[in-house]
This record gives structure tokens, sequence and C-alpha cells, in this order.
């Protein structure tokens, strides 16, 4: 489990604590597009040979801790695309302000800069960059 949370590796799994929180505040999720069957935080759940990338997400009830590395902007992508056709997408991601895909699609979202630093699933240590939510809701329909 140690590729989770190495620099060796892109995936960083979800603490189980901090994801109730969440589910606990935004309501309940239907699917988490970046998973595996161990860490998975809804039943339906996109693995890595399903590529939620290419998957239709809308109109669920999204979580998304997508591989930190360099595909992120692909994901934060999907995520702005999808909330446009109604999917509820909260995105756990590292704080990185200084990108093209933070200006690009975090900025669109509502953003929360979590205090600390979070311990990954599975790890002994906080990871070494500070983290943040970027929530996207679907457009409001009009009457």
């Amino acid at each position: 489990m140690a590729f989770f949370f190495s620099s060796a590796s892109v995936e960083w799994a979800t603490p189980d604590h901090f994801f109730r929180q969440c589910a606990k505040e935004f309501g309940p999720f239907n699917l988490d597009v970046c998973a595996t069957p161990r860490n998975a935080k809804a039943a339906r759940y996109f693995t890595k040979a399903d590529n939620g990338l290419t998957q239709p997400w809308a109109p669920a009830r999204v979580w998304m801790n997508p591989p930190y590395g360099r595909a992120i902007g692909e994901w934060m992508r999907k995520a702005w695309e999808e909330s446009r056709k109604g999917a509820f997408v909260v995105c756990l991601v590292p704080s990185r302000t200084d990108t093209a895909w933070w200006h690009d699609y975090a900025t669109k979202g509502q953003v929360r800069f979590l205090r600390g630093r979070l311990t990954f699933a599975g790890a002994r240590h906080p990871a070494p960059f500070p983290s943040a939510l970027v929530v996207f809701s679907p457009p409001e329909k009009s009457n």
C-alpha cells in the first residue's frame, strides 16, 4: 500500500474520517470516479481500468480524489464539464495555485483550503503538500 503516499505514485487514498466529514456536509455520494475496490467511497465507482474520464457522471453526486500527476488537469476539466451537465462534484486535490489546471478549472468552483496537511489512508505522516476541496455545483435551473 506504500504506493498510495510515496513520491513514486500519484495516488493518495482519501482518509475515511475526512470523507465522512465531507459526506456529512455535502450529503451522500453515489459515485466515486477515481477508486479501487479497496478504497471506493461510494457503492458505484470507476477504477483505473474503467477510465472515469470516458464515462458519464451526471446527474450523480460525485466524490473525486484524482491522481495527482500530470493528468490532474484532465480530471478537473471533466469535473467542471460534468457539473455543467448536472453532476454535483466534490474534488479533493492538492492546493497547487500556481498551475494552469488550478486557474482554468479550480477557480470556477467553490474552493476550500484545508487547514494543516491531510494524512492520507495508509500513510504514517501527513502529505508533503497542502490540500483543498473544490466543489462544482450544477447550474441553477430557471423556471
